[in-house]
Formats: C-alpha cells, sequence, structure tokens
C-alpha cells in the first residue's frame, strides 16, 4: 500500500525545468486526484517550457572569441557620393553556425602570442617596440604601435583580458597630439589601417574616432606640387616633408595607403580621404618609364614623375604597390577597371622579365632587373606575391595565377628548408647553374638576418584557405617551432636575429617589430584554422598590414 505524501519543502528560489516551473511543489496524492485532462495539460505545458528553455539557451551564440561583426552591404561603389553608412550590424557571422572549435596548432599559436605579449606587457606598455633581451623598449613613432598593431590580433585569437586591458590604453593614453614626425606609410598601414579593422571586428566607435584624428593629421602629406604625398608628417604641428636626402618618396608607400583612406572616407562620408589617395593612382597610371607594367621605386613628389629609372623589382621600395592593385579593386567591388588593367599587366611583366628558375631543384623565383641586367636576388618581402596571386586566382582571375602562386609558395618555402635554421634570411640568392655540392639558395653575410617577418606565412595562409592542402598548414607549423626555437626569448617577447646559419647562435638582435603580432601571429592563427569564415575572403580583404577591412560590396 502507498501512503500519499507531500513532497518536502525547496530551497527558497530552487526551479527545474531551467528554472520555469517549480515541478516538485506537487506532491502524489494531488498528482493522482487529477483527472487525465488535466495531467496531460501540465505534461505538455513542461514540455513545451521545456523546448522553449533549450532554444533560449542555444540561441546565445558562440564565446567571444572568433567575433567578427558583418561589414555594412549598403556603401555604393566608389564612383558614386560617398555616404556616411550605419553601424557595422551586431549580428555575427559565427552566429549563424556552429563555432567551430580552435586546433592544438592554433592554440599554440595563442601561447606564443601570450608571450610575445608578455614582454611586450612587462617592459615596453605603451610604447613602440618590445627589446626584449635588455628588458627594455625602443620608439619610432612614441604611439604604442606594437599595441594597436596588435589590436586586431587579440580580438580575433578571442584574448579579452588582453584586448580590454589595450583598449583602455587607447582610450585614456593615446594622444595623437604630439610635435613628432612619422613616417605617412608606415603610420597609415600600421595605426590607421590597425584601428579601423578593430572598429569593424569589435564595433566600438572608440577606434573609429582615433582612426578620424588620425587620418586627418596624416592628411598634409598630400600637399605637394604634384599631389604624390611626402614621405613624412608631422602630426603635432600639421606639417610634412621628404627625407633628408632627397625629395623622392617610395613608389611602394604612396601606392598602399589607398585601402585605409578609402575605408576612412566610406566610414565618416568625408570624400577628401579617397580623393587623396584616388588621385595618386590616376596619376601613376598614367606616367611612363614603366616596364611592361612594372614600376621603378621612386617618385619625385615635385615633378610627380618616376626616378632612378631602369631599376625593377617585387621587393622593397615596390612590392606592395602590385599588392594594393588587386586589393583596391576587390575592395571596391571590381568597378575599377584601370587598377586590374595595371595589375594583370604587372604580372605579365613579371612573367616575361624576373622570373627565372634555380639550381638543382628548379625553384621558381622572382628576381630582380637593373638596367636590363637580371638579378637572381630576392627578397624576403617578395613571398607576399604567391597570397596576392593566389587571392586574383580566387576572385576570377586567369588560372594560371594559380599554378605561378603554387610554385612561388614552394620556392617562398625552400628558403627556410634550406636554410640551417629553418626560418629565412632577409635576402637570397638563387643559383642559376648547377653545381655539385650547391644548394639553390645562397646567402650572403649582410643577408642573413630574420626579422620575424609574415610574408611567407601569410601567402601560406592564402594557399591553404583556397585549395585545402595541409601541407601548407605543416610548413607553416615549422616555421612556428624555428620561431619558438631560435628567437623565443625565456622573459618575454620573441626577437629578430642576425645569423640564420648558426643555430648554436643565431645572434639576437633584442628587437621585436610590432609587425611579428599584427601580421605573423595573425596569419599562423588564420592559417591553422579549420573555420573558413574566420576572416572571410570573401567579405574582408587584408590591408598590407594584416587589418582586414570590409569588402565595400562583397561576393
Amino acid at each position: 500500500m502507498h501512503v500519499c505524501s507531500a513532497a518536502p519543502p525547496q530551497p527558497e528560489g530552487r526551479k527545474e525545468a531551467f528554472g520555469l516551473f517549480p515541478t516538485r511543489h506537487l506532491g502524489r496524492c494531488k498528482w493522482k486526484q487529477l483527472s487525465r485532462l488535466q495531467r496531460s495539460i501540465i505534461l505538455f505545458l513542461f514540455a513545451f517550457l521545456a523546448v522553449c528553455g533549450v532554444i533560449s539557451y542555444t540561441s546565445m551564440g558562440e564565446p567571444w572569441r572568433g567575433a567578427v561583426i558583418e561589414p555594412d552591404q549598403s556603401t555604393e561603389p566608389p564612383s558614386s557620393k560617398i555616404k556616411e553608412p550605419e553601424k557595422p550590424s551586431s549580428v555575427e557571422a559565427e552566429d549563424q553556425k556552429e563555432p567551430v572549435p580552435i586546433t592544438e596548432r592554433q592554440v599554440a599559436v595563442i601561447e606564443a602570442f601570450r608571450h610575445a605579449w608578455k614582454g611586450y606587457k612587462d617592459f615596453a606598455w605603451g610604447h613602440d617596440e618590445l627589446k626584449p633581451l635588455s628588458k627594455s623598449y625602443s620608439e619610432w613613432f612614441g604611439l604604442g604601435l606594437t599595441l594597436i598593431d596588435a589590436l586586431d590580433t587579440m580580438w580575433i585569437l578571442g584574448l579579452k583580458e588582453e584586448f580590454e586591458e589595450a583598449r583602455k590604453w587607447v582610450a585614456n593614453d593615446l594622444v595623437f597630439d604630439k610635435n613628432v614626425d612619422v613616417n605617412l606609410f608606415e603610420s597609415t598601414i600600421r595605426i590607421l589601417g590597425g584601428l579601423l579593422s578593430t572598429y569593424h571586428l569589435s564595433g566600438d566607435s572608440l577606434f573609429l574616432e582615433k582612426a578620424k584624428d588620425i587620418g586627418n593629421r596624416l592628411m598634409p602629406a598630400f600637399k605637394t606640387p604634384s599631389k604624390i604625398p611626402y614621405s613624412d608628417v608631422n602630426i603635432g604641428r600639421g606639417t610634412a616633408h621628404p627625407p633628408r636626402w632627397t625629395s623622392d618618396s617610395t613608389v611602394a608607400e604612396v601606392t598602399s595607403i589607398q585601402l585605409e583612406f578609402r575605408e576612412l572616407s566610406r566610414l565618416t562620408g568625408d570624400e577628401k580621404f579617397q580623393k587623396a589617395v584616388d588621385e595618386v593612382m590616376k596619376h601613376v597610371h598614367t606616367l611612363s618609364g614603366k616596364n611592361d607594367g612594372l614600376v621603378p621605386m621612386f617618385i619625385n613628389t615635385n615633378s610627380g614623375q618616376f626616378t632612378h629609372l631602369g631599376v625593377y623589382t617585387l621587393g622593397a621600395r615596390a612590392d606592395s604597390y602590385y599588392e594594393y592593385l588587386l586589393k583596391q579593386w576587390i575592395q571596391g567591388g571590381k568597378k575599377e577597371n584601370e587598377l586590374l588593367e595595371d595589375y594583370m599587366r604587372a604580372i605579365e611583366g613579371v612573367k616575361k622579365h624576373l622570373l627565372q628558375r634555380s639550381q638543382p631543384k628548379k625553384l621558381t623565383f622572382v628576381g630582380e632587373l637593373a638596367h636590363g641586367h637580371f638579378s637572381a636576388k630576392m627578397d624576403h618581402l617578395v613571398c607576399f606575391l604567391p597570397g596576392t596571386l593566389a587571392l586574383g586566382a580566387h576572385n576570377g582571375l586567369t588560372a594560371d595565377h594559380m599554378k605561378l602562386a603554387e610554385a612561388l609558395i614552394e620556392t617562398c618555402y625552400q628558403m627556410y628548408a634550406q636554410v640551417e635554421t629553418g626560418l629565412s634570411p632577409e635576402i637570397v640568392h638563387f643559383n642559376l647553374h648547377a653545381q655539385k655540392g650547391h644548394k639553390d639558395v645562397e646567402i650572403k653575410p649582410a643577408d642573413r638576418h630574420n626579422l620575424l617577418r609574415p610574408e611567407t606565412v601569410e601567402s601560406l595562409f592564402y594557399m591553404y584557405r583556397f585549395t585545402g592542402d595541409k601541407k601548407y598548414q605543416d610548413w607553416g607549423w615549422e616555421i612556428l617551432q624555428n620561431f619558438n626555437k631560435y628567437t623565443r626569448v625565456p622573459t618575454g617577447g620573441y626577437t629578430s636575429i642576425n645569423n640564420v646559419q648558426n643555430p648554436s647562435n643565431p645572434e639576437p638582435r633584442d628587437k621585436m617589430e610590432s609587425f611579428f603580432l599584427g601580421e605573423t601571429l595573425k596569419y599562423m592563427f588564420l592559417l591553422f584554422s579549420d573555420d573558413i569564415d574566420l576572416i572571410n575572403l570573401d567579405k574582408y580583404v587584408f590591408n598590407t598590414e594584416a587589418h582586414p577591412l570590409p569588402i565595400w560590396v562583397p561576393a
């Protein structure tokens, strides 16, 4: 015989079914006294409320890591009048799908970033660059360069605590009203680009306000007779000037600030930023002195003409000109045909004048041309090119660009693999003739330093994202391991080294460039990700400092 009794009292506030109904307050006897219909109704209500609770719980979305705010899609193409867009949507792409777990290799990148950040925070907080060996810092502009460069990396890696701490510094301590000369190009790609990117990822208007401030302060650079900007700006005084030794600017520097200034116009509704940089591109488009689309390295700010004619390279002083031709075309919704024409012509010029194959492995590489004489010299900086070619092919350009990208990324990997430390030097020379016992890669003593550069890892990211071939991830993993082995400083930070050919003493230089956090580790994290929507390349385009900016008319 069963004895009916009331349920024991429950602690105040305790609830079940996701806190929706106090079920245990019904005793057994009371339950049995209910009719079958009444019991069925109550059970139905329980089930309904439970389902609602599950839906409410699962709709909370992903954790903070990897949150990417969708760019405003309503922006008109560049030929139209610029309108101030709405604030970025709060609907995140990742909320539309199941979160993709981070991989073990990504965890290793997060650990590397935290180690680098620890050194910066402990010894260089608020300063431009960390000197990890001497536990001090160096200043370039005095604007917290490493911190700003790393903001969007921290957001993408999900380092919320570090990001919030850095945000407080930006809010309270980042002041641009300083009597200091800054390089137009470097401050645009690192500071302006970093602030704009972080604004888009976080939706935090603080970063847009800071971007508008520095953008306005850089505008005096364009007050030249030719509208080709000066290399240096005093952001406190509002004056600009060329370097002391010349009235020239480098071609890469004046043609690799467009993505950032164009985006600033889009966000502010002020046409002056885009107008200034578009005039530069239109002017360069019309200039003589090109060689099948290849441009010289220097341009005069008074005459607006190329100088030092006859020397052509895809390395320092010219490299990102080619990168930004393609990326501006993508940014603007593939409508600015002059940019595409110049890019396609330049790639044909590379094939015609600068491509050669080495011995013994027959590696395809990009050399240099000086007054008709070919040099088998290739900067590590040139390793941006495989990724750029792959990006173009992904956006509908000729398939042979992808074939060339595959050949060149193999070469860039060999620039690491054939070196004693497994780290690439700044510059290599390739052997053009087979010689017994010789490698494809030769390194001169003045060129054997490694600055923790990102270009090869950058291209590995693009190649993996577009092909899915895991060998690119494996190559990147080798590089990260060698960074950890030869450049990691135990007390915090990573250091550039002087000698990649000496594993027993790579001769640390006591400097961690801001781009190690802004670019190298960011591209590592993205390379090792299985989430193709983590910075979707149909919605974002990276500036030359790895800061993603929205494509105005996404594919």
